[in-house]
């Protein structure tokens, strides 16, 4: 870390150009970015996304989306631990400032959901392997959207599968998607049944084996 910081170029530099360019790219590479924030994070909880702009040279919404997910995985494991707080009361004892977490309180709630759906997701994976639609029993890709809600999608990547891929979404459950390599539309937006799209019966989290039964043709289809 104080050595990236020690080979950025000084303030004089950057005030003599006006400041970071509008739309520079980061100079920082992305997948390096969440450990580098990791450690301001850990010397300053109260650090803001302008000050981690300046010190690593990234674009302000970067910085901004970075410390939202590690205060927020931080405060889901501060709950974990300590199950009678709010994720609010997480963040005070955590040290980070009530006007900087709104986003990182609300999406702490939604981590703990995941994490608590996730075993379940897990199972559905290993029945969709012994029903023969997936070559191994591949880990559910969990994303956030909107830091509000869970949404999980499953590619089923063998020839006799009878869709490329399934998604499950915290709001309605399970349907299919028509595109392995995109199962979970932008912004998680609920699409329209037809054309590789249906959505399947049974409430929001079915018995694995109620979903296998879902997806099975029947013989006259």
């Amino acid at each position: 870390m104080k050595a990236f910081q020690a080979a950025r170029p000084g303030r004089d530099a950057a005030a003599t150009r006006g400041g970071r360019p509008t739309r520079a790219g980061d100079q920082v590479p992305r997948d390096q970015v969440p450990a580098l924030v990791a450690g301001l994070l850990d010397a300053d909880p109260t650090i803001s996304a302008a000050t981690v702009t300046e010190r690593l040279g990234v674009h302000r919404d970067t910085a901004q989306q970075a410390l939202t997910r590690l205060r927020a995985d931080r405060i889901a494991d501060h709950i974990a631990a300590h199950p009678t707080l709010t994720p609010a009361e997480a963040a005070a004892q955590l040290g980070y400032p009530a006007g900087q977490v709104r986003r990182a309180t609300a999406r702490a709630g939604t981590v703990l959901r995941a994490r608590r759906v996730g075993p379940y997701l897990a199972e559905v994976a290993a029945a969709l392997h012994r029903a023969g639609w997936t070559t191994v029993v591949a880990a559910p890709d969990v994303q956030l959207p909107g830091d509000d809600r869970v949404v999980a999608a499953l590619v089923l990547d063998d020839d006799q599968a009878p869709a490329p891929a399934l998604v499950w979404d915290e709001r309605y459950g399970w349907r299919t998607a028509a595109s392995r390599r995109h199962p979970i539309t932008k912004g998680a937006a609920l699409p329209s049944e037809g054309e590789g799209v249906r959505y399947l019966v049974g409430g929001i989290a079915p018995p694995p084996g109620d979903v296998v039964a879902a997806l099975t043709p029947t013989p006259d289809a």
